[in-house]
């Protein structure tokens, strides 16, 4: 009676496993559309199947003795004895070809699987279709697991489905209702909200009658109240969410409920592991918890979540699957644990792993698995933010809130998260002025995120707080990284001189107490691009040099790829443009690895002055090519903060690049190709600096690092 929306891919592979298997199980969420798509597939494939395709509806029979008569009864047969259905069913559909489709199995799964297999020996022609929240695990059953409609862009001109859906029914209710150009992105954003749960999004466009996209959306977090009204014909467990969902958790045996609740904990993705230390004990044995898992996989209330394209590391290291929840389920779940009272244990659970995933990814950030430590730590993304928000909002939890997010400077600095570090640390300083070893951690890595960010009025007073902190508790670690981080301040500040200083302090500080690590190599890079800044090459190599062996010795990559931006710029000095390329192209390579903009944009930059350098007598520049990356870069900088960094020092290639192109083009071709390069997403504006497109062999190709050992896993961090 409604249209059908979206599912192009899905009928498709519906369609090839009908056609090459004898029992398709479509299974997925309560809610998902399952029974939709295979009405769909059903009616497409009715040419096929010569004695018809038909339809058992399941959900009605609550007895599985009856299950038998119920398929007769939908398939129009009689018969008076007393033999037992299933012989009638044999005897009167042999020899015959046709599909039947059972719909709705969760409930009897057990009975319904055992009908299917002897249906399908001793019936040729037969072919089952079924649909189930649940997997049947008959012999020879194949799966087609249904995710929500996508709430992502589905192309230009084209709106993702759940949008589509929404406009659909909304249209039922208000006959005049149109997605405009201001509606659009708040109308996406609720189709996000409900998962993309065809359900959810039919049940939020019915109140439409009487509410607006907007307050919909700001109802939603009692989202089991508001969405209610389905149609009167519908399936009682259609007709409201909470009943869908409901009926997922009545098919659920004790412990799997009590699994689905503590699993509420999780934002996002997670790993076996995070679930085993969280969830394990007290009702839930931890070698049950895989089993435990796997079935509610089985049941759609566990989704696996594999990682998204792009979030996979370049060394051919493996992330392990993962799992996770809908928020629809995880909302469920959540008012079960609170009505439990276990919600604040869970929580500080939680906590503890997610502070271990830190600790280790800070030991790990420093050797040769760095790329997979940024892979790891990005998946556990949304996790550590909920870990956080934990400790800001949970009184007493201060000082964790300040390690955790001190502990996370390599993951805020090393990929790309200046602004959400920044966040985070700004409002757990604020909580607690108690001079301990995480406030004074957190002070340095706000001082040199802010120096990073070119807000030097932010940098200085924490990094000075943060050294006399440090001499008044005789913290000679957290001096170290104060002096360093003063030194960054001066460099950006324009005085190298002053810089270099402080460098030399830092590294003298660092050598006493026996530190080495990325922060100890990025002093040394910092300290050779100071000398630079003075035009001292010969100290600056020098530097750049001890930078290069130590990142070698230790397979460290990410202070690698700033130390070979600094050597780029030096070869650029002494005239060696080739040379000057190669390493700067390396720096955006390996940058890009791990999504570090600052590193990107600065090594773009460089490449972009060289590409005004002659390339031999008579073979002037590429001056449009150097606008088009000037302009790219431009763009990369307003997602990191002032353009270098507010810096007159860290200006001048880019100013001396400019004059060149001013004098060299017309206006018209000087604002030109900077705006072509300005349009340039960060992928395309890195295939672009690599001279290439990408691809694995040429110049722009993104080799990964060399192949390491697996890293052990983390461990998690016990609240003393």
């Amino acid at each position: 009676m409604t249209s059908f929306v979206g599912r192009r891919q899905e009928l498709a592979e519906l369609a090839r496993l009908l056609a090459a298997a004898r029992l398709v199980t479509v299974t997925g969420p309560g809610g998902v559309g399952k029974s939709r798509l295979a009405l769909r597939a059903a009616a497409r494939a009715a040419g096929a199947f010569p004695d018809g395709t038909w339809l058992v509806e399941i959900a009605p029979v609550q007895d599985r003795l009856l299950l038998g008569h119920a398929v007769l009864e939908a398939l129009r047969l009689t018969d008076g004895t007393a033999r037992p259905p299933l012989d009638v069913l044999t005897e009167q559909l042999a020899g015959r070809r046709m599909l039947i489709v059972l719909d709705g199995c969760e409930h009897l799964v057990d009975a319904c699987a055992e009908l299917a297999d002897a249906l399908l020996r001793a019936l040729p022609g037969l072919r089952v279709l079924t649909t189930s929240r649940t997997t049947l695990r008959a012999p020879g059953e194949h799966l087609l697991v249904l995710a929500p409609l996508p709430v992502g862009p589905a192309g230009p001109g084209a709106l993702p489905d759940a949008v589509q859906l929404f406009a659909d029914r909304a249209r039922a209710v208000l006959p005049s209702f149109e997605i405009s150009a201001a509606t659009a992105d708040g109308i996406a954003q609720l189709c996000r909200r409900l998962d993309g749960i065809p359900l959810a999004v039919e049940l939020a466009a019915g109140r439409l009658r009487a509410l607006s996209v907007e307050q919909i959306d700001a109802r939603l977090n009692d989202r089991f109240r508001l969405l209610t009204g389905g149609a009167r014909a519908a399936l009682p467990r259609h007709q409201t969410l909470r009943t869908t969902i409901g009926w997922s958790h009545e098919l659920c045996t004790v412990q799997e409920r009590l699994l689905w609740a503590r699993l509420s904990v999780f934002a996002g993705s997670f790993d076996l592991e995070a679930a085993e230390y969280v969830c394990a004990g007290e009702g839930i044995e931890p070698d049950d918890l895989l089993d435990l898992v796997s079935e509610l996989i089985n049941k759609s209330v566990v989704l696996r979540a594999d990682a998204p394209s792009g979030h996979r590391p370049e060394d051919g290291s493996t992330v392990g699957v993962r799992f996770r929840l809908l928020d629809t389920l995880r909302e469920y779940g959540l008012q079960w644990l609170r009505a439990a009272g276990e919600e604040q244990r869970l929580l500080r659970r939680h906590r503890d792993w997610y502070l271990g995933v830190a600790t280790w990814g800070e030991v790990e950030w420093f050797g040769p698995r760095q790329a997979e430590t940024a892979e790891r730590t990005e998946l556990a993304h949304s996790n550590l933010r909920a870990a956080l928000e934990f400790c800001l909002a949970e009184p007493g939890e201060e000082q964790l809130a300040l390690l955790l997010a001190g502990t996370l400077w390599f993951y805020w600095v090393g990929c790309g998260h200046l602004g959400e570090g920044r966040h985070w640390l700004d409002r757990a300083l604020a909580l607690d002025p108690e001079p301990t070893e995480a406030r004074a951690k957190a002070l340095w890595v706000t001082g040199y995120m802010a120096t990073l960010q070119g807000d030097l009025l932010t940098a200085r007073p924490a990094l000075e707080e943060c050294r006399r902190q440090a001499l008044d508790t005789g913290d000679d670690r957290a001096l170290a990284y104060a002096v360093h981080r003063q030194g960054c301040a001066a460099l950006i500040g324009d005085e190298p001189a002053r810089a270099a200083e402080l460098f030399e302090e830092a590294l003298w500080h660092y050598r006493t107490i026996g530190e080495l690590n990325s922060n100890v190599l990025m002093a040394m890079f910092e300290l050779g691009i100071a000398y630079l800044f003075q035009g001292d090459q010969e100290s600056g190599e020098f530097w750049l040099g001890q930078v290069r062996e130590l990142c070698e010795e230790h397979g460290e990559q990410w202070a690698y790829a700033y130390g070979l931006y600094a050597l780029g710029y030096s070869h650029w000095m002494d005239g060696e443009v080739r040379l000057a390329r190669a390493r700067a192209r390396e720096s955006v390579r390996l940058n890009h690895l791990f999504h570090d903009l600052l590193g990107i944009v600065l090594a773009i930059d460089l490449l972009a002055l060289l590409e005004t350098e002659p390339t031999g007598p008579g073979r002037p520049g590429d001056l449009r090519e150097a606008r088009v990356l000037q302009g790219a870069a431009h763009r990369i900088w307003q997602a990191v903060g002032k353009p270098f960094f507010g810096s007159r020092t860290f200006n001048g290639p880019y100013r001396h690049c400019e004059e060149r192109a001013r004098a060299g083009l017309t206006e018209q071709e000087f604002t030109e190709y900077f705006d072509r390069g300005a349009r340039l997403d960060l992928d395309a504006a890195v295939r672009r600096a690599l001279g290439g497109d990408g691809r694995a062999g040429g110049p722009g190709a993104l080799p990964g690092p060399r192949p390491v050992p697996p890293a052990p896993q983390p461990s998690p961090a016990r609240n003393s």
